[in-house]
């Protein structure tokens, strides 16, 4: 640790009231590396269970978490079931700049500074650690520094945001490094000022972008938060950092196709990095059907290679030298957020099971069953209650302990939007009727960028809704600005890049099958083998909803056939027609209830043509007249 104070900071200008605050503090130290970190984790401990607790004006003394030291890393686990995954609700944006987001002042009636101010002075009480990083990584963002300051005891806080950004000597800090982004960490706050809930405020001050994170669950601040803050640089500098994995895919011939996964919590952006999981003889369950209990299979012999690009958070800097039609896109992040809970016994993902227990480097783990001095198995997720596994298991991942990761940016041939569906029938018809994949023209895939569906029983969040809407992009949560800005600059991405295709998989089920998330694994084993062949016309039609693009007349994977009761629902006996039909008017209905409040002035004319087109129940055909076709 470096705890020298004298001139630490002189090549780098501070904020007078960050100064202030470090002068006042009990003390602070910068950490120099990861074990660093990973010792004030522990409280000094070498072994056992250290708690992070906190005294709690008229409370006492409150345990908000434990962490573990197991042989492979450390096990952290939050003592209200509640804080293991995001509330969708936690932002609040505190400052005067333009918003579509809830204020703070109009959730709490009052202003923000007051709060701020305590916010210091509790920090001011405290022993701190100030840590520098480079939001989105200095190969994408080099001059824009940022600071994290919290309390020493939140160690595996401080270690997760590290790992997620890169933790950066002083001895090492760029020439140019400037602090443009501050995050505070200050946990009581949600006891003593927000009913014990989760909440971070962004204050967007001229010059200086603050996040004040009340709780100590990183989802919503450590790596969601940072989020925010390259989304407002991206609103003023004309660049997204779009909520996707990215993956390049190589085929059994050496063919790569890059393809980039995005969607809302919950829709395949880590399965999309992950091989297709396997039956204990090597053949894919395609599904299982939930009325007939029927099962089929694919035998695959040999899968392509999969060399992960991104995981959940693409940096897209406009790239002038770049005139081949496709998206340029590079990590924003520097480890991954992996969430756990499809892998409940031992065997399910041997990829991820081999890096996770024995890796070469200690490893944080969140919500998973620790046992001191022993290894932490990522199928033993912690309970919520007796014998209910908490939905939301994590590991933060480094990318550099991921086999065959690409560094740098890529060029990104295939755009694939990806929905969590419910099961449907005939007698409980749902929006689950979308086939293994669809091809969208390129307009109808601006569309669904705007609603970006929530999908259904989503692990990630607090909440449990339906068919609710994540906001544009899928990641307007997290976004700090206004929607239209958003729309705009997506869809002048989808214009400036003409030779991308874009693609629609569903996860979890299929109709009346129960799929888990095969059918983007299945598209991505065939579209990397397509490659930058066209579909010709006797395959693929016009879906029977026209939100749905194009179905698929047929896909074959190395000379097996899928069945078309896969490509197309409505062919499905357990759903037939009039499942399909209702199952569309649930989609319409919802797509035109989202799609209505992007309708002002200062849309793109394109955009509101493209978005009347849909209000008026278009057709595909209309879609490709709009924008030009990508099949």
């Amino acid at each position: 640790m470096i705890t020298d104070t004298e001139h630490l900071w002189e090549r780098i200008p501070l904020p007078p009231h960050i100064l202030d605050l470090l002068k006042k503090c009990q003390s602070y130290t910068v950490p120099k590396n990861r074990k660093n970190l990973f010792e004030l984790a522990m409280g000094g401990k070498t072994e056992g269970i250290f708690e992070v607790a906190y005294d709690v004006p008229g409370r006492g003394r409150f345990v908000e978490a434990t962490v573990t030291k197991c042989k492979n890393g450390l096990s952290i686990n939050y003592t209200e079931p509640y804080m293991r995954r995001r509330d969708p609700h936690c932002m609040v944006v505190a400052d005067n700049q333009p918003t579509d987001k809830n204020t703070f002042a109009e959730r709490f009636g009052k202003p923000f500074e007051p709060v701020r101010q305590e916010t210091f002075e509790w920090l001011a009480l405290q022993r701190l650690v100030v840590m520098p990083f480079i939001p989105g990584g200095v190969e994408a963002n080099a001059k824009r520094g940022a600071l994290l300051i919290a309390p020493d005891n939140a160690g595996f806080f401080i270690g997760g945001l590290a790992d997620l950004q890169g933790i950066i000597s002083i001895e090492n800090l760029p020439d140019d490094f400037r602090v443009c982004s501050l995050i505070y960490l200050a946990p009581t706050f949600r006891h003593t000022h927000f009913d014990n809930k989760q909440l971070v405020v962004h204050n967007r001050l001229n010059g200086l972008h603050e996040v004040f994170s009340y709780n100590l669950y990183p989802g919503p601040s450590a790596k969601k938060g940072v989020y925010g803050v390259l989304l407002a640089q991206g609103e003023k500098e004309e660049w997204p950092t779009l909520h996707a994995s990215t993956v390049q895919v190589v085929t059994p011939y050496d063919n790569i196709t890059t393809i980039m996964h995005e969607g809302a919590s919950g829709s395949g952006k880590s399965e999309m990095l992950q091989y297709a999981h396997r039956q204990a003889d090597g053949r894919l369950m395609l599904g299982r059907n939930i009325v007939t209990g029927e099962e089929r299979y694919l035998v695959l012999n040999q899968g392509c290679a999969l060399h992960p690009v991104t995981d959940d958070m693409a940096v897209c800097k406009p790239i002038k030298q770049n005139n081949n039609g496709y998206i340029v896109a590079g990590d924003a992040e520097q480890a991954w957020f992996i969430r756990l809970n499809h892998i409940d016994k031992y065997g399910t993902d041997p990829y991820t099971e081999a890096i996770t227990v024995n890796p070469s480097e200690p490893l944080i783990f969140l919500n998973l069953q620790g046992v001191s001095s022993a290894s932490c198995l990522i199928w033993e997720h912690t309970e919520d209650k007796p014998g209910l596994p908490c939905p939301n298991p994590r590991v933060i991942l480094p990318r550099h302990l991921m086999p065959d990761i690409v560094n740098g940016t890529v060029e990104v041939q295939i755009r694939n939007f990806g929905i969590r569906t419910p099961p449907c029938t005939k007698n409980q018809p749902t929006y689950g009727i979308v086939g293994f994949m669809h091809l969208l023209p390129a307009a109808l895939a601006w569309l669904w960028r705007l609603v970006a569906p929530r999908g259904y029983s989503n692990p990630s969040i607090t909440d449990n809704e339906g068919m609710a809407s994540e906001g544009v992009g899928s990641y307007w949560p997290f976004a700090t600005g206004r929607i239209v800005d958003h729309a705009n600059l997506l869809l002048r991405q989808i214009q400036n890049t003409p030779k991308v295709r874009y693609t629609l998989t569903p996860n979890q089920y299929v109709g009346a099958w129960d799929t888990g998330f095969v059918p983007q694994w299945i598209a991505r084993e065939y579209l990397a083998r397509k490659g930058a062949a066209k579909f010709l016309p006797r395959q693929v039609q016009p879906a029977r909803c026209p939100l749905l693009g194009y179905a698929l007349n047929s896909i074959q994977i190395e000379g097996t056939p899928l069945h078309e009761l896969f490509l197309r629902v409505d062919r499905q006996p357990e759903v037939g027609v009039d499942g399909y039909d209702a199952g569309a008017k649930i989609l319409q209905d919802f797509f035109h209830r989202e799609l209505e409040k992007f309708l002002c002035p200062d849309l793109d004319t394109l955009g509101s043509k493209i978005i009347n087109c849909c209000l008026n129940n278009c057709s595909v055909e209309d879609y490709e007249r709009l924008l030009y076709s990508t099949t």
